[in-house]
């Protein structure tokens, strides 16, 4: 294996989820990955095996992505991995994946829940991309995942949204402001996905389901397989002259 032209990719949260599969289809198209997890690193071992079975390279490392005051720390790990285990300096494509799900009605968010959001959606990957900035290629890629719900709106939903919202106007700056470098940054928006977010609601309400189905083009709810697919793609050489922009992979949700 030729780790000085393998493409490394650093996924945040990529313990389960979405950025579970993500690292799996990644991996399939020939990526090396660092993932983070924040406590669960036994799910990170077992991702990590499941890469390694695929023939690829990886790493997890804890990240608590609501405390920005570990980030410089994080980043000198970062560093650390990539000398031992690709004797390189830098890796190629960031996706900020991690984050939480909170329903609460507008009138009932209570500043904690607020924080706290805005810590993990907003702050968390504003400042750590900032910090990794210096490790990533010229020409590399930055994908931030927002989701459905900023461009539609279902009640419960307005402070995590509002965060988000942020993710795709900071999206389209980090892309103007990091052009000179040749990096591009772009947005995934996910629609309702079949997974433990938001414990599990979409998967395991059928009620829920029904009526994500219902209101989906395609007829369903969606599958961490396409979203994983989706981003994989994405992040593709051929995908190169793509930067700023808002792709939404939700089957045709609310269309």
């Amino acid at each position: 294996m030729n780790t000085s032209t393998t493409p490394i990719a650093l996924i945040t949260g990529g313990s389960r989820g979405l950025g579970k599969n993500t690292a799996l289809k990644l991996a399939e198209r020939g990526v090396d990955i660092i993932l983070t997890y924040r406590s669960g690193a036994e799910e990170a071992r077992q991702v990590v095996q499941q890469i390694e079975a695929l023939g690829r390279r990886a790493v997890a490392l804890p990240l608590d992505v609501a405390d920005s005051r570990g980030f410089a720390d994080f980043a000198a790990q970062v560093k650390a991995a990539l000398a031992q285990h690709w004797q390189r300096e830098r890796f190629d494509y960031l996706v900020n994946n991690a984050g939480i799900g909170l329903r609460a009605s507008f009138e009932e968010t209570s500043e904690e829940q607020f924080d706290q959001l805005m810590n993990i959606q907003l702050k968390g990957p504003f400042f750590l991309t900032q910090k990794l900035l210096p490790l990533i290629v010229d020409g590399g890629r930055i994908l931030n995942v927002s989701t459905g719900l900023a461009r539609f709106a279902l009640p419960g939903y307005a402070a995590y949204a509002a965060m988000k919202g942020g993710i795709e106007v900071l999206t389209r700056y980090q892309a103007k402001e990091l052009g000179a470098r040749g990096i591009t940054v772009n947005v995934v928006a996910p629609g309702a996905i079949e997974t433990d977010f938001g414990g599990g609601l979409t998967r395991d309400n059928a009620q829920v389901n029904s009526f994500v189905a219902s209101q989906t083009a395609l007829g369903r709810a969606g599958l961490p397989d396409d979203i994983g697919g989706a981003i994989s793609s994405l992040l593709q050489p051929e995908n190169r002259w793509i930067t700023g922009q808002r792709i939404e992979v939700s089957g045709g949700m609310f269309l």
